[in-house]
């Protein structure tokens, strides 16, 4: 790996930028109300920088590039599903939200559903968000493993740390004014990053020749089942290269979860007005896909060039003119060390942090509301008192963050994304469908069997992950949450 002091300056000077912005925008939280929806003062731009800040994270770029470099263009599905989410959710979620009169999606379940419904549409929603971060914890740790001589329970601590700083004291206004610096770099970023791969790769052409020649000519091919020229193209230039029911349900996850998520439901309820939100989930939709496909151009040139660590077990030598990496989750932080400029591939680097540090701030955000005000309330109501609200959601993040790293150790070998697709899954299957029925077709599903449709839900949804049943898990999943939900179905009553 190629260091440099200039390096490190880039990255230590884009780490303080948005740990400046964190600072100032927690000048903006007087109470709960500032933390956890800006008390509805955020703009255009703010609104937008909330739910992108949280969506494209390290899933989004550290969790794509590493599909990409093992299923190539089929990455994509993340960043274009939560571009399709936010499409929807713009046109349709955002007005009925935000004239609800509620702070979560679970407020509105229990409304209509009852209290039973909130409460275990709370616990499964938590855990699916509590996976997502996660899944930032690895990528965070593989970035920092990637700079430095560290451990993964040193790295993901620093995450963590980091995690804390930038939403702790910020809440919404944090998310929101950091996610709008962080797509600025992002953009710039993935920019340069994709100029930067045909130049080195001569054009596309040069892209795909580089990948069939190292399949086609080398033992890689054969310990990947793909050493022909069409096996190759099949794997690498296909939208559906894990299977079309594989992707297209993991697109699914994505659009649905986005719709599920309490994280960006805060996001539109921030907004100043409807059209602030609005305009702020549509700008999401048209800015996410491009920064996949920047992503997805680096990971299909360092599987060009790349092998990894169990690979060359297998091989026993490293293929002429290739390196060997220890994970594929090091394919974009290491084509920043190796391949950019040495300072601006500093603030690349700072800015692949700050993504994921954003991602893992904003999920914990709408974690901690969700247990906060949907369950911590419900037991002790005295809580709501402002000052001690405050200090709880602020306490509740960190210990969510602890926990995190705890569990984020078992999911080392994971694909990044595997893990966002499941998280997508999990919060469509216990929320989506409920919170849909009751904001546009309320008093026709009898509470009863929306209870059972999040429960047999899930784990059905569970239970296809664990037991490898063909195609997405959350197309069984969510064809269980459709029968109770048709089974319960009746005419509204008068």
């Amino acid at each position: 790996m190629d260091y440099s002091i200039l390096t490190y300056i880039g990255l230590l000077f884009t780490v303080a930028l948005i740990i400046l912005v964190g600072t100032i925008s927690g000048r903006k939280v007087k109470n709960a109300s500032d933390f956890s929806t800006g008390s509805g003062k955020a703009g255009t731009w703010i609104v937008c920088g909330a739910i992108m800040g949280t969506l494209v994270s390290g899933q989004a770029t550290i969790g794509t590039a590493q599909l990409a470099f093992s299923y190539g263009i089929s990455a994509w599905w993340f960043t274009l599903g939560s571009a399709i989410g936010c499409l929807i959710l713009s046109i349709a979620y955002v007005i009925p939200l935000r004239h609800s009169g509620n702070v979560t999606l679970l407020e509105v379940v229990s409304k209509e559903y009852g209290k039973k419904a909130e409460a275990v549409g709370s616990l499964l929603c938590f855990l699916g968000i509590f996976i997502s971060i996660i899944a930032q914890i690895l990528s965070a740790s593989a970035l920092l493993q990637t700079l430095f001589p560290i451990s993964f329970l040193v790295a993901a601590l620093i995450a963590i740390a980091l995690m804390i700083v930038y939403v702790v004291f910020g809440g919404v206004w944090g998310a929101g004014m950091g996610g709008i610096v962080k797509l600025a770099l992002l953009y710039v970023s993935a920019l340069i990053g994709g100029i930067a791969v045909f130049g080195l790769a001569k054009g596309y052409s040069g892209l795909m020749e580089t990948l069939q020649g190292i399949f086609c000519n080398t033992n890689l091919g054969e310990i990947n089942e793909i050493s022909t020229q069409e096996a190759v193209n099949h794997r690498y230039l296909n939208l559906l290269a894990r299977g079309p029911m594989k992707d297209l349900g993991s697109c699914l996850s994505l659009i649905l979860g986005v719709l599920a998520t309490q994280t960006y439901a805060q996001g539109i309820w921030s907004g100043k007005s409807d059209s602030a939100a609005r305009k702020g989930s549509l700008l999401c939709a048209f800015l996410t896909p491009p920064i996949g496909i920047a992503c997805i151009l680096i990971g299909l040139y360092m599987r060009g060039h790349y092998i990894t660590s169990d690979e060359l077990a297998v091989l026993g030598t490293i293929p002429e003119g290739m390196a060997v990496m220890t994970s594929s989750s090091q394919a974009f932080p290491l084509f920043v060390l190796n391949h950019l400029p040495k300072l601006f591939g500093g603030v690349v680097l700072g800015t692949l942090l700050i993504t994921i540090v954003g991602g893992g701030s904003g999920l914990s955000l709408g974690a901690a509301t969700i247990l906060v005000r949907d369950v911590f309330y419900k037991i002790k109501p005295k809580i709501k008192e402002s000052k001690r609200n405050l200090l709880i959601s602020r306490l509740t993040i960190i210990v969510i963050l602890l926990l995190g790293v705890a569990a984020a150790a078992s999911f080392s070998g994971s694909f990044i994304n595997d893990l966002g697709f499941l998280s997508m899954g999990l919060r469509a299957t216990a929320v989506f469908l409920p919170l849909t029925l009751a904001l546009f077709l309320p008093q026709h599903i009898r509470p009863k069997w929306i209870l059972a449709s999040m429960i047999a839900g899930t784990a059905m949804l569970l239970a296809a992950k664990f037991a490898s049943l063909p195609g997405d898990p959350m197309w069984w999943g969510l064809g269980v949450c459709l029968m109770c939900c048709i089974a319960g179905f009746r005419r509204k009553t008068a």
